[in-house]
């Protein structure tokens, strides 16, 4: 597929947190990282205003396991109180994705540059991305490393199907769906021999809005660095 990347994140905790299941303070992971994870993930090794990453696989390489701790969060109102997390134990996962542009972004297009843009993509796979890689929190540091999909042994290849029920898909941002309105998807994912195969963020059915919000805007060489300035940086520093 054009424009596309595949890399392998992979980290000791993960907390792939379900805002359902924050109430009270408490949070646990899903079993799997979301749709919206991974994208924060990729965006985090790569991501500018005028493209979007689109998610279109993750195999998980180790199995599902979860520990349970108990920390002390900050309070808004100041001090600490008690709470238990469920993260994710020794997680790593294969990950393809590409980008599109970002068509509801016509003031970004003189940055519309393909080449450019996969090529800064594949070097910022191999130096472990632009910024730090978390996997669902802060707490939860990932690491990046170039792989071939699919290759490696997987704990769930010989498995035929694994459900998960109904959970987050990801958000819908203004910027990105050309309403002033922030939303939440669900769906019911599926993993086949290993593999999660997400929908389109448009295919999703279960979409529930939140409160309005309008899109931030971007300058090219003022707020945003244009994607030939990237490029030529990059190549100097090669």
């Amino acid at each position: 597929m054009r424009n596309q990347i595949e890399y392998q994140v992979s980290g000791e905790y993960a907390l792939f947190t379900d805002p359902l299941m924050k109430l009270g303070g408490e949070k646990m992971t899903t079993q799997i990282p979301t749709y919206s994870a991974l994208k924060g993930i990729t965006e985090s090794i790569y991501w500018k205003p005028s493209i979007i990453w689109i998610i279109d696989e993750v195999r998980v390489m180790n199995a599902i396991r979860m520990e349970s701790k108990g920390v002390r969060p900050i309070e808004m109102s100041g001090g600490n109180t008690l709470a238990n997390y469920s993260y994710l134990r020794d997680v790593k996962y294969q990950v393809k994705a590409h980008f599109i542009f970002n068509e509801n972004r016509p003031d970004l297009q003189d940055d519309f540059n393909e080449h450019k843009h996969h090529n800064i993509a594949k070097r910022c796979v191999e130096r472990g991305g632009r910024r730090d890689i978390f996997l669902g929190a802060r707490e939860c540091q990932g690491y990046v490393e170039p792989c071939q999909y699919g290759e490696g042994k997987g704990f769930y290849d010989k498995i035929d199907e694994v459900h998960f029920g109904t959970m987050v898909h990801g958000i819908n941002y203004p910027d990105e769906t050309g309403r002033n309105m922030l939303e939440t998807r669900l769906w019911q994912p599926k993993m086949t021999y290993g593999k999660v195969h997400f929908i389109h963020p448009e295919a999703c059915t279960l979409v529930r809005p939140l409160y309005e919000m309008e899109a931030k805007s971007f300058q090219l060489g003022q707020s945003m660095q244009s994607v030939d300035a990237l490029y030529a940086e990059m190549e100097g520093g090669e």
